[in-house]
């Protein structure tokens, strides 16, 4: 029961903290700037991350699936298999989970560390309210930047078995485009990548939450950061689940 009634507690925190950053996203004065520079946090420096971890599964895709796929003579499937793959889930699940590692952590620790050394505290004493300040550009920031960074992570993955295809068996890059695209249709494309907004919400609330609210000093940083990533990462997969099946539920033709 005892972990029972910490666990409905923590829900009940969680939701009151993301109906507050709602709220206060649609209350001025709205911090344009801040936003800004979190999207470069976030985003631009997350790139090479997401990038190089696309590029190599691509690759290690194609190199497994190829040999079952030539075995059935079916190779020139491959792109296909590759872009339906990265499109519909592998894509935004591993951009989701990697951004949940990198940007979740350093929100967490970022933020812990500003309540330790008690920079929340003086920027308040400025009558600057700190939430909306150090919280809300954080969340919007993760919500904008994960269907950007789903994108580049889908393309890489593109690329990588392009490259492996193209010394395996000298395929061009316009003969591998057209086949990966030939059955991809815009319900294919669009509600997976827009569903990472909704993983870019949970990275950025879980993670400011942790941080935000920790009370034991120094040793709330390092607590932040590994509850910001594991929370984030569990819920991640959940939502993915859920939003998969909803999915499915408006795009009958995705479940086929």
């Amino acid at each position: 029961m005892f972990h029972l009634r910490k666990l409905i507690e923590f829900v009940g925190s969680v939701s009151g903290f993301a109906l507050r950053v709602v709220v206060d996203f649609f209350r001025p004065p709205f911090e344009g700037a801040q936003i800004m520079r979190q999207l470069a946090e976030v985003g631009y420096r997350s790139l090479p991350l997401l990038i190089a971890a696309g590029f190599a599964l691509g690759t290690v895709m194609t190199l497994h699936t190829r040999t079952t796929l030539v075995t059935f003579g079916a190779s020139s499937m491959i792109p296909t298999v590759q872009a339906l793959a990265f499109f519909l889930e592998i894509g935004p699940l591993l951009t989701g989970l990697l951004l949940a590692g990198r940007v979740g952590s350093g929100i967490g620790a970022v933020l812990a560390n500003m309540r330790a050394t008690e920079q929340i505290d003086g920027i308040e004493s400025l009558s600057i309210d700190s939430f909306k300040f150090l919280v809300v550009p954080r969340v919007v920031a993760c919500v904008i930047a994960l269907p950007l960074l789903t994108l580049f992570t889908d393309f890489s993955g593109l690329m990588g078995g392009f490259l492996t295809e193209y010394f395996s068996s000298g395929t061009s890059f316009y003969l591998y485009i057209a086949r990966a695209f030939a059955n991809m249709e815009w319900s294919n494309f669009i509600p997976p990548t827009l569903k990472t907004s909704v993983f870019g919400f949970i990275i950025g609330l879980v993670s400011s939450y942790f941080g935000y609210t920790t009370n034991d000093g120094a040793q709330g940083v390092g607590k932040a950061a590994t509850y910001s990533v594991v929370v984030s990462s569990l819920l991640i997969i959940f939502a993915d689940v859920v939003l998969i099946k909803c999915i499915f539920f408006a795009f009958p033709e995705n479940a086929r």
